[in-house]
């Protein structure tokens, strides 16, 4: 991915900040597998695998802890 695409992990609320920690895990997927075609047929094996769609609400959650950190968990706003 060229050019920035993450310019602050500051948000005005809670919300946008889950919102962000999604995008943050999405992001790292298409990181690690660039290859578009490759991505969508293992879309097709872990949609089905709850195993799978638990450890993704891990990775979210975890970002989102760093999301809310960076926004002192929105004690100031």
């Amino acid at each position: 991915m060229a050019g920035t695409w993450l310019p602050t992990l500051l948000t005005d609320t809670p919300q946008d900040g889950y919102a962000l920690a999604v995008k943050l895990a999405r992001v790292a997927v298409k990181m690690t597998q660039a290859d578009p075609t490759i991505r969508e047929d293992l879309r097709t094996v872990y949609e089905k695998d709850a195993g799978a769609l638990i450890a993704v609400s891990s990775v979210v959650a975890t970002h989102f802890q760093t999301v809310a950190a960076a926004n002192n968990y929105w004690r100031d706003r």
